[in-house]
């Protein structure tokens, strides 16, 4: 092959050679790649540069055979040994190491599409490669084929072995490195959240012995005489306390003592899950002669265009937060006129129907965003004009995945620490142009909000999503076929017939597996990060990446067309990913219990208010005349507005969530020995998990000492290898 020493860096660099895998050995009857172009949009300049284009391939060393059918010309091409003796002298030259040498004899299938792709995508004929034909449509598309792929196909893309060890090596031998370490990487994270799962169904079930049993719940069920103040301006009306009964109950099942246990037991599970995968992927990628293998990349870095990247981040960052304040522009309004509604039920249940909405809008924005911040992150790359491909990819993870974690969460954000705290006071609220009043929390809690909103858009996310990412594909092929197949249709070669039926297949991209792991990195991050409002977070996670896992099988083998295999050892920056998720998760979790859950305020009424307070010996439950303690009094001759109205009695007086003092409404004592002791909290909470997450990091090594031993065995032998060598050379 030639090409200067540049040039023979940029082979190894940019599609990972070296390469070394065993796999499926292509017979010399089969075709490596197809390419197609489409007859409806040639004319007599593209036929001439699609013809120089074969012309030089066949030059290069490669077989072609070319078939036209009516609307399209097929070229199979097969590429000839003597191309991957090069290859092979190449790696020599290079002094590449032993897990980047190609094997003697015949070549492996994914190292055969690998090579060929890279020459195909290289190849420049007058000035032109083949991206720059496809764009002037002289060519429509190329990619291999599906072939021998029996086994997975009955073995693995099955519904029915949803419950099944994964076929790892056999994956690898076929897609390659990068999906095995995918699939590898997904099967294990599915594995390791059944103690997850687990525990938080056991914590949500035990809360349930305590469902009728709270006193808290008792008190807020019997509290008929309390009169609380309007939730609403729109309403005008009193309400009482001991209508929240039910919800109290249900709030009570994931905002309790044991919220504080879990919430430290996911952040421990979080990093005992990556020490175990560091393990796991260091013996797997011994087993592949792997582990020692690496990208050498060398990165350029422009001040100018990182600083213009970081300023158009930080707008589209602050956008992505502004959509948080969309929502509660949303929800203003939308309780506005669901208050008018002619319908009793949502007047009645107002603040329920405002949650439930607001969360399928912010659904609904997460979808639009996310193609809108792909296609920024892409753009963004772009600009800084990364020299290789993994270069790019590790730049464009980084940015779409901060641009996804707003989107996401924001809305989350504002709903756990925000919502309701900036209202201001009844008689003295906040209003959005001086009109609309901010929405306040849930009347039994602001957990309430935060349960709701992460229920319905987990469950949306792996249901609909699952669904849409099924049956999109499913639909394009099926219509796809029906074209290029229609009824009682005869080919006369049988070639033509194979080509034909992976065209119609759904198309591929580079990033077609990294949409696959954003979408798990994302749900990653709703099973850690407010795993304390949503126990169950785990479960549903659990039961999603079953179907995940046989539903992306399917999609690879059955649906799509077969991806160009990519050579890793590693899931390379998306572990950096999971790690820094790792760390919000403690962080958020620990200011959940500090701030949203009702946690603290208990605790301290339990030690420092309430009858058993300093050593207090009484027989009445601890918790007694908490409710009464945790609610503010207003008088209602206070109003400067419209007065409530109220049917059955007049009312001087009516309660509301707050530490406030009854006379100029000031913040109470109460209010900043809480507000200490909740910071105080979050300090503790965040130092024993860090320090738990140093420890449980330090007690896992990420390597295994077998592994360790094996590669220095190998080491050695190498080492023994080139003595003999050297030792023949000099008594020669």
């Amino acid at each position: 092959m030639q090409g200067s020493e540049d040039e023979i860096h940029i082979v190894l660099e940019t599609n990972s050679f070296p390469l070394m895998e065993f796999g499926y050995f292509q017979a010399t009857d089969t075709w490596d790649f197809i390419l197609v172009s489409d007859l409806q949009k040639t004319n007599i300049k593209r036929d001439y540069r699609r013809q120089r284009f074969m012309a030089e391939l066949e030059k290069t060393g490669f077989t072609i055979k070319e078939v036209e059918d009516k609307r399209r010309l097929f070229y199979g091409i097969r590429a000839h040994s003597r191309i991957f003796n090069q290859y092979r002298e190449l790696l020599k030259d290079t002094d590449c190491s032993s897990p980047g040498a190609l094997p003697e004899g015949p070549v492996p299938t994914t190292t055969r599409i690998r090579i060929v792709n890279f020459i195909l995508r290289k190849k420049e004929v007058d000035g032109e490669k083949f991206d720059d034909l496809v764009k002037d449509h002289v060519f429509e598309t190329m990619f291999p084929l599906h072939e021998r792929a029996e086994f997975l196909r009955n073995n693995w893309a099955q519904w029915r072995d949803i419950f099944y060890k994964q076929p790892i090596d056999t994956i690898r031998n076929y897609f390659g490195e990068k999906v095995a370490l995918y699939f590898a990487w997904l099967g294990w994270y599915t594995v390791m959240l059944v103690p997850a799962a687990i525990t938080g169904v056991l914590l949500f079930l035990s809360s349930f012995s305590l469902f009728h049993a709270s006193q808290i719940s008792k008190e807020i069920c019997e509290a008929n005489e309390t009169i609380m103040c309007p939730l609403q301006d729109h309403q005008h009306k009193y309400w009482r306390l001991s209508e929240t009964c039910t919800f109290a109950k249900l709030t009570h099942l994931f905002d309790n003592e044991g919220t504080v246990f879990f919430a430290i037991f996911m952040a421990l599970w979080a990093t005992v899950f990556l020490e175990f995968w560091k393990r796991e992927r260091a013996r797997t990628a011994a087993s592949w002669k792997l582990y020692g293998w690496d990208e050498d990349q060398k990165h350029q870095h422009s001040y100018l265009r990182s600083s213009a990247i970081l300023i158009f981040s930080l707008v589209l960052i602050c956008l992505l937060i502004g959509m948080a304040h969309v929502l509660v522009l949303y929800r203003v309004m939308v309780t506005f006129f669901f208050s008018h509604s002619a319908l009793p039920f949502l007047e009645q249940r107002l603040t329920t129907a405002v949650v439930i909405t607001g969360a399928l809008v912010h659904y609904i924005i997460i979808v639009v965003m996310t193609k809108v911040n792909k296609k920024v992150a892409l753009k963004l790359c772009d600009f800084e004009k990364p020299r290789t491909f993994s270069e790019r990819e590790r730049k464009f993870t980084i940015k779409f995945f901060i641009f996804q974690l707003f989107t996401h969460f924001s809305s989350l954000v504002y709903t756990a620490f925000f919502l309701g705290r900036i209202n201001g006071h009844p008689g003295n609220q906040v209003k959005i142009g001086g009109q609309w009043r901010l929405e306040e929390c849930h009347p039994s809690g602001c957990m309430m909000d935060l349960f709701v909103q992460m229920a319905i858009i987990m469950g949306l996310k792996q249901t609909v999503s699952n669904c849409v990412e099924y049956l999109s594909p499913w639909l394009t092929y099926r219509i796809r076929k029906l074209r290029e197949w229609p009824q009682g249709r005869r080919l006369h070669d049988p070639n033509l017939e194979e080509w034909l039926k992976n065209y119609s297949l759904n198309e591929v991209n580079i990033f077609s597996l990294f949409d696959e792991f954003m979408d798990m990195m994302v749900q990653y991050g709703f099973t850690t990060i407010f795993v304390a409002a949503f126990p169950l977070a785990p479960l549903l996670a659990f039961f999603s990446n079953l179907i995940e896992i046989r539903l992306d099988a399917i999609k690879m083998v059955r649906l799509q067309r077969r991806l160009v295999p990519r050579k890793a050892n590693d899931i390379g920056t998306w572990l950096q990913v999971l790690e820094a998720i790792g760390v919000l998760a403690v962080i958020t979790n620990g200011m959940i219990i500090a701030f949203t859950s009702e946690f603290i305020p208990r605790l301290m009424y339990k030690y420092y208010y309430g009858p058993c307070s300093r050593g207090s010996n009484v027989t009445a439950d601890c918790m007694t005349g908490y409710v009464n303690h945790s609610l503010s009094v207003f008088r209602t001759k206070d109003y400067k507005d419209r007065i409530p109205s109220q049917r059955t009695e007049h009312v001087t007086e009516c309660r509301y969530r707050d530490y406030r003092n009854k006379v100029d409404y000031s913040y109470s004592s109460e209010f900043w020995f809480l507000l200490a002791s909740r910071l105080a909290f979050v300090i503790l909470f965040e130092h024993v998990a860090l320090c738990g997450k140093i420890i449980a990091a330090w007690f896992v090594p990420d390597i295994p000492q077998s592994v360790k031993n094996r590669v220095l065995e190998e080491k050695f032998e190498n080492l023994c290898k080139k003595l003999r060598l050297s030792s023949r050379v000099t008594d020669v």
